[in-house]
């Protein structure tokens, strides 16, 4: 037995590969290193779902599986999207691709290491030692991040940066992370491009957009992204960013074409297929959206990493189709999402909506009519967010075409309308919602065209030095509505003009709490991301340890014990 390191005996690892004597042969490799305990698995969806579970310390993984559009880098890309591999990790790829574009794709996704084939013991040994190597001298701005301390973190980081320390181009990529998550744009930006200057890594011109983006220079962090994808047509990363900043200013037809190019890139990313799924519901795509949506909730059965949002769209396509037995499968998959999350409002609403359309096509109409107003119900609560909002309206529309009319379904409308009509981009995306009912359509339109006319009336009369008349007004209107725009107006007058407002202190207690509970931070469609394409995954603790190893399981994971 040759020792890797003093405390390899304590570490747990993971051997992925299809290939059976591949595998065997990696597995005795790191017992023979002193590893504690070594699983493997021949099949990458197994193998993700048990890293969604458990954390290793070392994973070996095959780059490209027989038979599966699903590669290990894809494996790495969802992983780290969502934090669920730790910086304690160390992640290998066995691969026989010895290109330029493989090893800076490894880069690009913080991988720690590429195994080319063939290999030996001793070059396994190698890149382990010094990626476990790295870990350790790291380990102190890793200790602050577990700690939540992100300031001193980058401190750190910006140090070993300045002094090219050993490791500093890994430590400069976690400091600009950190400043970027403490909203230190300017630094970030200005990190980035010292990176790259030192090497032009795509990433590092990735984050430069990121950064200006994020500080709200848009346009310029759009121009930067357009350079970076004609010069790196395959980074699949700068996508993902582009994409999203799409969203944000209302192009939903770009956003899906983006998605459409990332998808093309990484054909079997989970993440990727839903973002492609769900702008193509928005944009009236319902073939490019039933198949995206299909395939991302066929590769995320059982998986963190499968939205929700998908199953609901999906259902949403096949009541359009009138697809009775797919919606079934569709709900009942919500259902068990429902029986394992008995707790999230979100897996709920997304149930009890589609609910609707099954009931529809079923023609169970008191359940319809049960079920909708259950829901409307909710429209003013606090957590009945824009997702659940545009959900509700996307069933609403439905109801128009069918035998069920409700009289109360225009004034559900009109309320969910006036909440969430803050934007220009939130309109449009609940517009695209109704679509399908040109009417309903118009009136949210009307109710944001009001909403817009009520914030330049209370600017009229700031400008006449009627500031107390527009904060009373604007407090009024926004307490009704609960509209974002409304509230942070009155928020932004009350804080600019404070010395002219006799009332000001309690007006702006009670704003504070209107913000606090009803203002929402952008549009987004789906669920989150933990990480942000191109980002490192920030992941602040990694979980504890269980005492005992769980069995194997059927999805076809075995592990091994070192003997004492």
């Amino acid at each position: 037995m040759r020792l890797l390191d003093s405390d390899i005996s304590d570490t747990r690892a993971l051997v992925i590969d299809a290939n059976p004597t591949s595998r065997t042969v990696l597995v005795s490799m790191l017992r023979d290193f002193g590893v504690g305990e070594v699983a493997q698995s021949s099949r990458v969806h197994d193998a993700r779902r048990v890293l969604e579970s458990r954390v290793f310390d070392i994973v070996l993984c095959e780059s490209h599986f027989h038979g599966s559009h699903m590669t290990g880098q894809d494996l790495l890309d969802d992983l780290r999207r969502a934090q669920l591999l730790p910086f304690s990790t160390v992640f290998v790829m066995v691969t026989a691709e010895a290109s330029y574009a493989k090893v800076a794709e490894a880069a690009e996704n913080a991988l720690d290491s590429y195994l080319l084939k063939p290999h030996n013991a001793d070059t396994l040994g190698e890149r382990l030692r010094h990626a476990r190597e790295r870990k350790r001298v790291l380990s102190s701005i890793f200790m602050a991040i577990e700690a939540n301390d992100f300031a001193s973190a980058a401190e750190l980081c910006l140090d070993r940066f300045r002094q090219r320390g050993k490791f500093w181009l890994y430590a400069a990529r976690i400091g600009a992370e950190l400043l970027l998550r403490l909203q230190r744009h300017t630094e970030a930006k200005a990190l980035f491009e010292a990176i790259y200057a030192a090497q032009a890594l795509p990433w590092a011109k990735l984050g430069v957009a990121r950064a200006q983006i994020e500080a709200g220079a848009a346009v310029e962090g759009k121009r930067v992204l357009e350079s970076l994808i004609a010069a790196q047509p395959s980074f699949a990363d700068a996508y993902d960013i582009l994409g999203r900043t799409q969203i944000e200013h209302g192009d939903f037809d770009g956003a899906y074409r983006t998605y459409a190019k990332a998808v093309d890139i990484t054909p079997a990313s989970l993440t990727r297929l839903q973002k492609k799924g769900m702008t193509a519901f928005f944009v009236g795509e319902a073939a490019e959206a039933t198949t995206a949506l299909h395939r991302a909730c066929m590769l995320g059965n059982g998986s963190k990493l499968l939205d929700y949002q998908s199953l609901f769209l999906l259902g949403v396509l096949r009541y359009d189709s009138a697809d009775l037995k797919a919606l079934v499968r569709c709900h009942e998959d919500l259902e068990k999402a429902r029986e394992k999350q008995p707790q999230s409002a979100r897996v709920r609403r997304l149930y009890q909506t589609l609910e609707v359309c099954r009931a529809l096509l079923e023609r169970r109409v008191p359940d319809v009519v049960a079920t909708v107003r259950a829901l409307a119900e909710e429209r003013r609560r606090e957590d009945f967010d824009y997702e659940a909002a545009g959900n509700l309206l996307i069933v609403l529309a439905r109801l128009q075409h069918s035998e069920i009319q409700l009289e109360d379904a225009s004034l559900w409308i009109r309320d969910i309308a006036r909440r969430y009509c803050a934007s220009r981009t939130a309109t449009e995306l609940l517009c695209r919602s109704v679509a399908m009912v040109p009417e309903v359509e118009q009136q949210v339109r009307g109710i944001h065209a009001d909403i817009e006319k009520q914030a330049e009336q209370a600017m009229s009369l700031t400008v006449a030095g009627q500031v107390a008349a527009a904060v009373k007004t604007l407090l009024v209107q926004g307490n009704q509505s609960l509209n974002a725009k409304l509230i942070d107006l009155a928020w932004l007058l009350v804080t600019k003009h404070r010395e002219k407002l006799p009332d000001a202190e309690v007006q702006s207690q009670i704003l504070a709490k209107l913000r606090e509970r009803y203002c929402i931070s952008g549009v987004q469609i789906g669920r989150r991301e933990k990480r942000a394409a191109g980002g490192l995954a920030l992941r602040e603790a990694a979980p504890v340890k269980p005492a005992a190893a769980p069995q194997p399981s059927a999805a076809g994971v075995q592990k091994e014990k070192q003997p004492a």
